[in-house]
């Protein structure tokens, strides 16, 4: 199974490059999942070409980079909002699954027309999760996570086809699905846990291959 990942920007000034790259751990974790993962580049013309010439079966929204429009954004970068931008749509028309981590649930919110707020307290900690009272069992397997992230969705934020799974003890939405599309959305990092966490597996093969959650 084919899944296309997004990439994070980096700048190295030393060269004068402006550089896409992945953490390396998610190729392990998909390679565990017996799914293969494909870079998305961030410089291309036509995404949503490349992205059916490539026969994407899924997508990945990973982590990195603030969003260009948020107030204050730190390493903004606008050829990766306008890549993702367009992979969500051709994700939408042609009914391709998709799973935004972090900036990826973040960017998912925004192109539905949610906002975002920041929040302190969330980087690099762990802390705990509360499934909403008609979260998913794949969801209600989650308890604690880990955490690397500065902005969140308060509930008045979450756009209309979104439906709550999971919440920070402040309230703030931490996964999401859509209410029509097979599209999630998941605040922690599975790819940074020391150990690969049975609940993430089971919820990534959930949403790309339609496999049941065990309870």
């Amino acid at each position: 199974m084919r899944i296309g990942i997004t990439q994070r920007v980096e700048v190295v000034a030393s060269y004068g490059e402006r550089r896409d790259c992945l953490d390396q751990q998610w190729f392990c974790f998909l390679e565990r999942l017996g799914m293969t993962p494909v870079p998305v580049p961030n410089r291309l013309a036509d995404i949503g070409q490349w992205a059916k010439a490539m026969a994407l079966e899924g997508v990945i929204l990973s982590g990195g980079n603030d969003l260009g429009h948020l107030p204050d954004a730190q390493n903004v970068a606008p050829e990766r909002d306008a890549t993702e931008t367009a992979l969500l749509a051709w994700a939408a028309e042609s009914g391709v699954p998709v799973i935004g981590v972090c900036r990826g649930l973040q960017m998912i919110n925004s192109w539905l027309g949610g906002e975002l707020v920041p929040v302190s307290g969330h980087t690099a900690v762990r802390h705990p999760l509360v499934a909403d009272a008609g979260a998913s069992c794949c969801f209600r397997q989650f308890t604690e996570v880990n955490s690397f992230h500065n902005w969140s969705i308060d509930a008045a934020g979450l756009a209309d086809a979104l439906l709550p799974q999971c919440f920070s003890a402040e309230g703030h939405v931490e996964a999401f699905l859509h209410a029509h599309l097979g599209w999630a959305g998941i605040m922690w990092h599975p790819e940074r846990e020391p150990v690969f966490c049975d609940a993430d597996k089971q919820l990534f093969n959930r949403i790309f291959r339609g496999e049941p959650c065990e309870h």
